[in-house]
């Protein structure tokens, strides 16, 4: 079996880690979660990391492919319509997308000028549905519970899991977010959990947890079973669901949501300039 490369780049604002996965056989590449730098307090965009990560692409002859976004973010921006500018590659998401961008058209009382169809993206991924990273078969996995929308890509032999779980000692993601389930997130990870225990996990984020020193980001599915703090070890739906439930609640809202969420639904797309030429993202009050 031809398998890929992975190069990660980690974001240190974010703690997002982007992904770029390469077919050393055909140097085709796609990228998982590309992120898009911004300063709330001015509310000015940036293309550091994405910039460093193109560079890289370029430097090593890869052509990109693909774009993938595990789910709609909400703790960063999505750079996804930048790299594409710069190097083409088709945007893709899971077409539960469309279930998100109802949800938050109306939080953000967009629907007007906003089509909630997903055509925004170029591609929508169903459940079981097969792709190639040049040579490389892949597959998109429906893994929700964190959103509606979230998605496994599964590239040669290995996965990016995007939130659905993190490093065995950080657990797994948070549940509460519109069309959050715990008992679904539940069953998504039990659906990795059936693939060889040799298969190398990728996360989408690092939060390095107390008493580890170095960030991290890559595992495998007999280390998440074996030691997963909230899901490993033989853990309960029962069990999961209600320390899940518990965590969840004390948890405050990401830094980046507002921001996040209004963009990314849209592809990664900044909102249309008004009448004045300047763009701008809404805070909804006492709504979330």
């Amino acid at each position: 079996m031809n398998n890929p490369e992975v190069h990660s780049f980690f974001d240190t604002h974010t703690y997002t880690i982007t992904h770029v996965v390469a077919d050393p056989q055909s140097k085709a590449c796609a990228v998982v979660d590309p992120v898009l730098n911004y300063e709330p307090n001015s509310g000015r965009t940036a293309t550091r990391s994405i910039d460093d990560i193109i560079d890289f692409i370029v430097e090593n002859g890869f052509t990109l492919e693909w774009i993938l976004e595990t789910h709609i973010h909400a703790d960063h921006l999505s750079s996804a319509p930048y790299l594409k500018e710069q190097l083409g590659g088709k945007i893709a998401i899971g077409n539960n997308v469309r279930q998100v961008q109802e949800t938050f058209s109306d939080a953000f009382n967009v629907k007007v000028d906003f089509a909630r169809d997903g055509s925004d993206f170029d591609q929508l991924f169903t459940d079981g549905d097969n792709f190639r990273v040049g040579t490389i078969m892949a597959q998109a996995v429906h893994t929700p519970g964190h959103t509606p929308a979230c998605m496994t890509y599964m590239i040669g032999d290995v996965c990016f899991v995007g939130d659905t779980l993190f490093m065995p000692d950080f657990g797994s993601a948070r549940c509460d977010f519109p069309g959050g389930d715990a008992d679904t997130l539940y069953d998504s990870i039990q659906k990795i959990f059936s693939l060889p225990d040799e298969t190398r996990l990728f996360m989408c984020h690092d939060y390095k947890a107390p008493g580890r020193e170095k960030y991290q980001w890559e595992t495998t599915v007999g280390e998440q079973k074996r030691s997963n703090i909230h899901v490993g070890g033989g853990i309960s739906k029962e069990e999961f669901v209600a320390m899940r439930s518990a965590r969840d609640a004390q948890l405050k809202l990401p830094q980046l949501i507002l921001p996040s969420v209004q963009v990314n639904m849209r592809a990664g797309q900044l909102p249309k300039p008004e009448s004045n030429g300047k763009r701008y993202l809404k805070i909804p009050v006492d709504v979330f």
